[in-house]
Formats: structure tokens, sequence, C-alpha cells
């Protein structure tokens, strides 16, 4: 729909399908994460180890799927367009391979953003320029809007289905060669325009999945790429005490309620992941909530307020904006503080700061501010060179 509203724009338009490998078709590289790469790319894959590389299936599932390849082909047609497809498929890992390592790390990474960093509005952007092209255009549900020719992103129309999240990380720099046609219309609006259109993903269903992650089996794929880096340990109360065993930190996140495998007479919840111990910290609710966060890798949509400023932040990517305050602690650090505490926030996720709804910033949170954990204070310390000041 994006496409179509461009070319009755009178825009010359181009359309481009990323293609990642077709299902059964095997990368090169046997999965493991090329050196020196500078993009990458999302798809459905059957991992192999990392210790003992095998061939690296691609699986059926994903938006850049054969199906999906398949509707680019009708679309491109229907609007009369050229439609070129860009073999990114050496580049395919690096996403994967990343997932992998944030999550022996005991973080939680959400790979659609670092998609769209290093993907479409990164090595997409250096096609552009190959081929003359002035813009990038994406059907992703956000808004630029032009503040004194100082381009700004803007979260879309429809906050139920913005994406302005997944974008905080794209360099301002870029912005003005962006294009984000349907971030003004909501998203029941935009299926009834391609309808009218007669283009046949009118009606094609959203996903929510990891489009690299068969069944949303986080584990399995890391074990599978990883196995030497899966172990059992101990699964222990906030008081320290051993409770339970679990069959490797990676099957966890925080806030976790499900599949423990503990039972204590009341409800447990992740609070901790404890990479160097192997440890899995369970306790009550209450000792879930963070009252702030660190970020790194920041980048900043404004100038980065030194002082604490004022914001709405989304820890999510459909989640509510929460009251809160942000400031930058060095030069790609930042710090939020919350109004009011909020449960389960993992490490390894973004953090995204608004001023109404202009994006200010973001980064990905490094360390999370928790009322009860055990380890709060020894980990604030950890992380206080990292955020270039000390915990006021």
């Amino acid at each position: 729909m994006a496409a179509a509203l461009l070319v009755e724009q009178g825009y010359d338009v181009v359309g481009c399908f990323m293609r990642l490998g077709s299902p059964g078709e095997e990368l090169p590289n046997g999965g493991s994460e090329p050196a020196g790469q500078t993009c990458a790319a999302t798809g459905g894959c059957d991992e192999a180890s990392s210790s003992n590389p095998k061939p690296l299936k691609l699986g059926h599932q994903g938006c850049c799927s054969v199906a999906d390849a398949h509707d680019a082909r009708h679309v491109a047609a229907k609007l009369g367009v050229p439609l070129y497809v860009l073999n990114f498929k050496n580049d395919f890992d690096r996403i994967i391979g990343h997932f992998v390592s944030e999550y022996n790390a005991g973080r939680t990474p959400n790979p659609c953003i670092r998609c769209n960093n290093w993907l479409k509005f990164g090595k997409l952007f250096e096609y552009a320029l190959s081929i003359g092209a002035s813009h990038v255009a994406s059907g992703h549900y956000a808004q630029l809007i032009d503040s004194e020719h100082n381009p700004r992103l803007r979260r879309a129309v429809d906050g139920d289905k913005d994406q302005s999240y997944v974008l905080f990380g794209t360099p301002t720099h870029r912005l003005s060669s962006m294009m984000l046609p349907i971030g003004a219309y909501p998203k029941a609006q935009v299926r009834e325009m391609a309808k009218q259109r007669d283009l046949p993903v009118f009606d094609k269903p959203d996903s929510y999945e990891i489009c690299f992650v068969p069944d949303n089996d986080y584990a399995g794929l890391v074990t599978r790429r990883s196995p030497d880096e899966v172990h059992r340990g101990d699964i222990v109360d906030i008081q320290g005490r051993k409770v339970g065993e679990h069959p490797g930190h990676q099957h966890f996140t925080i806030g976790q309620r499900r599949k423990i495998g503990v039972a204590l007479g009341h409800p447990l919840y992740v609070l901790e992941k404890n990479v160097a111990s192997n440890q899995i910290t369970v306790g009550g609710k209450h000792d879930l909530q963070a009252t702030g966060v660190g970020a790194a890798e920041a980048n900043w949509h404004i100038e980065p307020p030194r002082s604490w400023q004022r914001c709405q932040v989304a820890i999510r990517a459909h989640g509510d904006l929460l009251e809160a305050a942000v400031r930058a602690t060095g030069d790609e650090t930042l710090e939020v503080r919350f109004d009011q505490a909020q449960p389960g926030i993992a490490a390894g996720q973004a953090v995204v700061a608004y001023d109404g709804d202009l994006l200010m910033g973001g980064g990905w949170i490094h360390h999370v501010r928790t009322k009860g954990s055990m380890q709060a204070d020894a980990a604030q310390q950890h992380v206080g060179a990292e955020l270039g000041k000390s915990d006021e």
C-alpha cells in the first residue's frame, strides 16, 4: 500500500525484495557469524551448532519468505513497477548470531529492531544510492515530520500499530531520505484502501513471531546453535536458597511465570539470570518491580539532555507509554527513571523516549534497577562506569 500511494503521487517507484534464501536452501557459512559484515536480515531457519558448524537450512516462515516474494511480485505487477530481488543471503546470519549471543549473555534481544538498523535502513540505503534513488520508503506505521528542515520521527496515527519504537536506531542523517507513506492512516483504513485497489495482500494476517525462531522456541534455537553454552544450574529464591534446577538459563526471561519448574505454594516469577553462576533467581511479583533502567548504544534524535528531562517511554513494541524522566549519561549511554515501578523489564530490550508523539531517542537496556533484587546494589556499582556517573 505504501508503494501504491507513492505511484499515485507521481513518484518513480522501484520495488525491492530482500532475498534471504529459499526453503531448504543452505547458508554458505554454516551459521557462523561472518566477521566484518555490516548488515543483517531476518528469516526462517533451522539452525546449526556453532561449535561444529553444519549447513544452516532456511525454513518457510518469516517476513521475507517465498510466500512474501510471491506477494511482492503480484503487487509490483498490479502497480506496474519493476521489482528487483536483492540477494542478502550472505548477510542473513549476523542477526541470528547476535540473537544467540545475547541470550547466552543473559539478555533478551529484539532482532526486529536490529534488522531495521542493519538491513532495511542500512544496506538497503546503499542499494538505493547505487541506482540513483532519492528515498527509501517502507510500510512501517510511523510518521516523519519536517521540523524547520530537521526531519523527526513521530508516532503513527494508529497508536495500537505504531512502529516508531523499532525505528529508534535509525541514524538521523537517514531521515531526510526516508518515506513512511502509511503512518498517517489507521491499519483498518490501510487494509480497506488496499482492498479498493485490488491489491492481493489486503487481508494478509499480521505476523507477531520472530521469523527465524520456529514455534517461538528461543531456547531450542540457542541450544542448537551453541550447545556448549547451555548448562544445567540452580534455581534459587531471593535469599539465595536452592529451590530447584533448570536446564539452562537461556530457557528463561525476566518476568516469566509459567514453566519455571518450581512449586512453592505461591506464584513465582523469574527475577534475575546470573550468567556467571548459572543461577536463576525467583520470587514474588513485588520483587520484580523496576524503578529505572540504564541503556547503551544510545541513538538520540534530539540534542542529548544532560540533566533529567520529562518524557514518556516505551519498553515494549506495542506497550503503553510510561511517564518517566531521561538523561544522557555519556556519549552512548542514557538512564531512565519511571514515575511508577514497572514489572518484567529485561536487559537486552530497547527503551525509547518520547516527547508527546515525537521520538527523542533510545538505547539498549543493559541494567534494570529493581526494588527486590539481591544484587541490585552490586549491579548498579558495576554499571556505574558504563553509565558515566553513579546513581544519584
